[in-house]
């Protein structure tokens, strides 16, 4: 769910008049970041004979014994535009007593992936795909990971089944999981299924086409929103992230964008958390790898940042508190929300994978507000995934557990630390591609927003496109949240640096 999408640039005010753009090797340098940061780009000896072996001798994809047939059902899968490693389809079920009937089939990665093999060796030792705007850097070889393992539309694929029941509070029942042959009927796309959702736009193609198939995603969308509300009423915090790609036109980047949540996004957001919920309950009684947000270490900082803003928040972590706290914030300053929310982000500290043996005490995800978490539903995209595919399968097959202890430690520390890299490369490669994109606007004048202030200088956010910067010269009486209007006077691509002046 992170693969950049495409779209038209906006030529308005921040146009080049003069085009001048800088042009940097791109890719290069995003694949010298991965290297930096510890990651091997290229794919090891014994890769391409798997990828082989896999071509020559398919796995049977065939209901029979324990793999049920659903490849009847209405499945669609809600994704970017551009994506192609599709973890995961829903479909849902209205239930007489009111509730619905909601099941996420997540592709098995695992039957072509066996533990130990070349492939798998590779993807334990980079533990993710990394999307840098510019090229993915694919956990599992594109071959798999958008093709053969990718649940692409109408094609047959052996998938992990979750299905669980939502009431109409939000209250989740009646989990089970399961193999499954499955077949995708509708691929679609955040931006046109969430404009349609909210009634901000038409509805896509494929939908307009079937009114079986807007029923469907009606339904579902009213499964998520009592979900996500139920979650909301025990403190999951509503954060917002300021996330862009690249505006692509002739393989040039031309602008930036903001990649903007939806009804779409959230949907599939619930859908996953109920799915990951389901599946760390099921494992329970085994080892297993789960992902936490711990209380936050500097609670006591997220207090002082709520009383500058007039609020009071309890002495002890409270998440209720402090999402009653952000949904205030949002309302009252909508366009520095974002900023708001990557202060408390980097407050609570980032999520860990850690090792849970049965009987162990449960840490919990505080800003999901869910006690039972672990990741499940992108065995494509991250290993902690498959593993836990691998963990699942073994239990509905009656079998010993893939994994020792030790084993499952070491595979949460490594995906723990790959994941602090990837997000390193994805900001570094951010800031350069927002270099190369300002590096034709110099002179151009921007309306803008101060984020920071601090010892190393002032720190501004352009609205349009929405880059970083730092003000230069001495810049007294100025505070987070001002408004200003800057002129653009430098860049530098090689560092990702953005320089303006005040106008």
């Amino acid at each position: 769910m992170n693969t950049p999408s495409h779209s038209h640039p906006d030529h308005s005010q921040t146009s080049p008049s003069h085009p001048t753009q800088v042009h940097m090797d791109l890719q290069a340098a995003a694949r010298q970041s991965m290297v930096e940061h510890g990651f091997e780009p290229e794919y090891p000896a014994g890769v391409a004979e798997q990828l082989a072996a896999l071509r020559a001798h398919p796995p049977v994809v065939a209901a029979g014994g324990a793999v049920q047939d659903l490849r009847a059902l209405l499945w669609s899968s809600i994704d970017n535009d551009t994506s192609r490693d599709l973890d995961q389809i829903e479909v849902a079920e209205q239930l007489a007593d009111g509730s619905i009937r909601v099941l996420v089939g997540v592709a098995d990665v695992d039957t072509y992936v066996p533990k130990g093999s070349a492939v798998d060796l590779h993807a334990y030792t980079e533990t993710t795909t990394v999307y840098t705007g510019v090229k993915n850097f694919s956990m599992l070889p594109d071959e798999l990971s958008t093709g053969t393992t990718s649940l692409l539309e109408v094609a047959d694929k052996l998938s992990v089944v979750v299905e669980c029941v939502v009431s109409a509070d939000g209250q989740v029942t009646g989990e089970k999981v399961y193999r499954a042959v499955v077949r995708n009927k509708a691929q679609l796309a955040y931006d046109g299924v969430g404009a349609w959702l909210e009634g901000r736009g038409p509805a896509p193609a494929k939908v307009a086409a079937s009114a079986e198939l807007q029923a469907q995603l009606h339904l579902q969308n009213k499964a998520a929103a009592a979900l996500r509300e139920a979650r909301q009423r025990h403190g999951a915090l509503n954060l917002e992230t300021l996330e862009t790609h690249p505006v692509m036109l002739n393989d040039t980047i031309v602008d930036i964008a903001r990649q903007q949540k939806n009804a779409a996004t959230e949907l599939i957001e619930d859908f996953m958390i109920a799915a990951n919920g389901v599946v760390a309950r099921m494992l329970e009684k085994v080892s297993s790898i789960r992902r936490v947000v711990r209380s936050p270490e500097r609670w006591d900082r997220i207090v002082e940042l709520a009383k500058q803003m007039g609020e009071i928040l309890p002495v002890e972590a409270d998440s209720l508190a402090l999402n009653n706290f952000l949904i205030k914030r949002q309302k009252a300053d909508p366009d520095h929300f974002a900023d708001l929310s990557l202060a408390v982000i980097k407050l609570m500290g980032p999520g860990v994978y850690v090792l849970e043996r049965p009987g162990d005490p449960e840490p919990g995800h505080f800003g999901l507000a869910v006690q039972d978490y672990t990741h499940s539903t992108a065995p494509n995209r991250r290993y902690a995934d498959l593993v836990t595919q691998r963990l699942v399968k073994a239990l509905l097959a009656g079998q010993p557990a893939p994994y020792t202890d030790d084993e499952l430690a070491a595979v949460a520390t490594n995906c723990t630390l790959k994941e602090d890299a990837a997000r390193k490369v994805e900001r570094e490669m951010s800031k350069r591609i927002a270099a190369v994109v300002m590096s034709s606007r110099i002179g151009q004048v921007f309306d803008a927003i101060v984020t920071g202030v601090n010892v190393h200088g002032t720190f501004v956010r352009a609205l349009k496109p929405q880059v970083e910067g730092m003000l230069m010269a001495s810049q007294h009486g100025i505070d987070v949240g001002d408004r200003m209007k800057v002129r653009l006077v430098k860049t530098d691509v090689e560092k990702g640096f953005i320089d303006f002046m005040r106008a």
